[in-house]
């Protein structure tokens, strides 16, 4: 086989791993939510595949609110960021007609943690986003990142991430 061949053959095969790894970690991602504003979910540039920030939204779509170092714990920041993470997935499978096997790798996260003044954990907050993302992944999950305090997010959420992706 020609070098790309397997290059292609790899690629087909550890991103049809992202379905079963959803399947054998038994979790079910939520609905793709349509956007609210003046922009849209998801937009294919080339091979690149970008996802608007998603808003921490707990199992039943409720809004995930509050500051981290005042009103959350870091750990339920980072259960926050896990499931902004999860909605990326979401909109990013919506986005390739629901077949995550078009996605070769995911390039970069960058997350929004709204904090007081002197919280200092944004990157723990955020590992919640980039675990699962790798969890789902495996080796193609692995990203660059940005972890940003900011002192207010959309709606009051904990957590904003979004994310691009190679396809």
């Amino acid at each position: 086989m020609q070098l790309e061949e397997l290059k292609k053959n790899s690629i087909r095969k550890n991103n049809m791993s992202a379905e079963q790894n959803l399947k054998n970690f038994n979790i079910n991602l939520p609905e793709p939510k349509d956007p609210v504003g003046a922009y849209v979910a998801s937009k294919f540039v080339g091979k690149l595949l970008y996802i608007s920030g998603q808003i921490s939204t707990d199992n039943n779509g409720g809004l995930i609110k509050g500051k981290l170092g005042k009103d959350l714990t870091i750990e339920q920041g980072y259960e926050a960021a896990k499931r902004c993470g999860l909605a990326i997935i979401s909109q990013a499978k919506k986005a390739c007609a629901n077949d995550l096997s078009k996605i070769k790798s995911c390039v970069k996260l960058t997350g929004y943690v709204n904090s007081i003044d002197d919280f200092k954990d944004q990157p723990k907050v955020i590992n919640g986003a980039s675990e699962i993302i790798s969890k789902i992944f495996e080796n193609n999950g692995a990203h660059t990142r940005a972890a940003i305090s900011s002192n207010s997010l959309p709606l009051g959420v904990a957590v904003e991430v979004d994310a691009i992706f190679e396809v």
